[in-house]
């Protein structure tokens, strides 16, 4: 059972460091980013003036044992004096024997620069905990001997310009700021610096419906860019229906959203679309967030 554990284990580990290296180079990687970019750039938070709540479960390859499991949490406090907003974001990762976890607090600040022109900057800190048991695949085997445990600093920044229709940012959410001394870790795409690039408009196609185009490319040394783009269909600002397609390792999902008055619901639905998973083996993602806004009367999100 224990031989057929540690083949398992290398299966899974060839088939995750392959579609990490060619395509999820960023740490904080989800399928329905376009509803809640604050993980990816903090900047984002002040583009809502209520208080709110936002979480997101990723399920990879269900039914497996030791598939990637992901969850992220972020609250956001809107500072209406300053045009600002505070807030913390927790992402826990596990795959297999590795767990990552990842603790930010962040500020950002929002400058008017025109009617209706925002410029929007911020800041985060935290610490990234990355743990590895090799010891529990076999301890009496001297390669799977020594576990990893490194907890390193982190530290961030983002920039936004936005209006009432479109926005534009860049950010480095996770900067990698001292060396980490593992060789096993140093080669994690987890702790390298993660750079972002990301865009939306919406736009009205009638009177009760809109469409909202984005796009997210992100960028880590050594590792190839990463492009994914996606569109939402919004039918009285209520039903979001849209996918989205990651170019560089040929992921394609399909996404249903529901916006009430406080409450959003998302569902993704993530599958390859290259010849090798369509004629067979599919290792399908499953992803489902729910954010909920505090305060009756509150202006309501922007779509963007």
């Amino acid at each position: 059972m224990r031989i057929r554990a540690v083949v398992l284990l290398l299966i899974l580990l060839v088939l995750e460091t392959r579609e990490r290296v060619q395509a999820q180079t960023q740490s904080f990687s989800f399928t329905q980013y376009m509803d809640n970019l604050t993980p990816i750039n903090p900047a984002y938070s002040v583009l809502d003036q209520a208080f709110s709540i936002n979480t997101m479960a990723r399920k990879q390859w269900v039914g497996i044992d030791g598939a990637p499991t992901t969850f992220l949490l972020n609250g956001n406090i809107p500072i209406e004096s300053i045009n600002g907003a505070a807030g913390l974001i927790v992402y826990n990762d596990q795959f297999a024997i590795e767990h990552q976890t990842e603790v930010n607090a962040y500020f950002s600040k929002a400058i008017q620069l025109g009617q209706s022109d925002y410029l929007a900057v911020s800041l985060n800190a935290g610490i990234r905990n990355y743990i590895a048991n090799y010891s529990s695949l076999d301890p009496s085997d001297p390669v799977f001997s020594n576990d990893v445990r490194e907890t390193k600093p982190n530290l961030g920044f983002g920039v936004m310009y936005f209006t009432d229709w479109y926005y534009l940012g860049i950010s480095a959410p996770e900067l990698t700021i001292t060396s980490l001394g593992t060789a096993s870790i140093q080669n994690n795409n987890n702790f390298r610096s993660h750079y972002y690039f990301t865009g939306a408009l919406i736009t009205n196609l009638a009177e009760d419906f809109k469409l909202k185009p984005s796009v997210l490319i992100s960028y880590a040394k050594d590792v190839p860019l990463v492009t994914d783009f996606s569109s939402i269909f919004y039918i009285k600002e209520t039903l979001g229906l849209g996918g989205s397609y990651r170019f560089n390792n040929k992921l394609a999902a399909g996404i249903i959203t529901l916006n009430l008055d406080q409450v959003h619901i998302g569902y993704s639905y993530q599958f390859g679309t290259s010849s090798n998973n369509l004629g067979g083996f599919n290792l399908a993602t499953h992803e489902v967030t729910l954010s909920y806004r505090f305060g009756k009367g509150i202006t309501k999100r922007k779509l963007l």
